[in-house]
Parts: structure tokens; sequence; C-alpha cells
């Protein structure tokens, strides 16, 4: 399944279906994340279960914190 990320395509390997299982594939596993599929806002609760299809497109911020 091919994805777009942040304006760049992605192919996803198998077993990678959901919001939560991309950002895990991307290594944003520490700190939140925001995400944007389609247009709309995922909320954090429904990463888990919110499917992918092929030719998605997301937005992920990935909050760091600093000073």
């Amino acid at each position: 399944m091919n994805v777009t990320v942040n304006g760049d395509r992605v192919e996803l390997p198998t077993g990678v279906s959901t919001v939560r299982g991309l950002i895990e594939h991307l290594g944003l596993t520490d700190g939140p994340v925001a995400v944007e599929r389609n247009g709309e806002v995922v909320p954090r609760a429904v990463h888990p279960t919110t499917a992918l299809a092929d030719g998605d497109v997301l937005e992920i911020v990935h909050f760091v914190g600093g000073g």
C-alpha cells in the first residue's frame, strides 16, 4: 500500500494498516503526534483503529520538547 506522508510517497510494509501502525513504522512513538488524514484530523484515541487505504494523504506533526 502506498500513502503520502508530509508530501512524500511512502510504501508501507505488509501489516501496517492503521494510523498507529504508520506512526510506529515511522519511529514517531516518543512524544505526542497530531495526524490529519485526507484533510480530517484523526483523534489520538482512534489512531489504533483508523484504517489506512491506498492513496491516503497524511500530515503528521511530531511534538518535541526543548528550550
